[in-house]
């Protein structure tokens, strides 16, 4: 796998894991009542759909291997461009139930020690 491809993957991971972080024993309801955490979620699902579509033009092959890659992509493009219509619902329900899998294809890549690609 190129570098390139190598690093992207490596921004998913650590995005993936601070949302695990900020969200970590906290309620919907909890969410819902904090913007700075909200905005925090909301950051790191940017991060991820951008480097996913960088990667998806610079080594399409790895990028097929992560599910739904394409609606993680489009997610990322409702939180920049249609900010004021963004559901909490919908991006807690992808913190809880999509996160993981991405988590996991991406783990799968790259493998489970952190890599030093900086």
């Amino acid at each position: 796998m190129r570098l390139e491809s190598l690093k992207l993957l490596e921004d998913i991971r650590q995005a993936g894991s601070l949302i695990r972080q900020f969200v970590s024993g906290v309620s919907f309801e909890d969410y819902c009542g904090d913007a700075l955490l909200r905005s925090g979620v909301e950051r790191q699902f940017e991060i991820i759909g951008e480097a996913l579509g960088r990667l998806a033009r610079a080594d399409p092959e790895t990028v097929e291997m992560i599910h739904s890659f394409q609606r993680i992509v489009s997610f990322r493009n409702i939180l920049i461009h249609s900010y004021d219509v963004v559901d909490d619902a919908v991006v807690w329900d992808v913190t809880q139930g999509n996160l993981p899998r991405l988590m996991q294809d991406v783990s799968a890549l790259i493998g489970d020690n952190p890599s030093s690609l900086s």
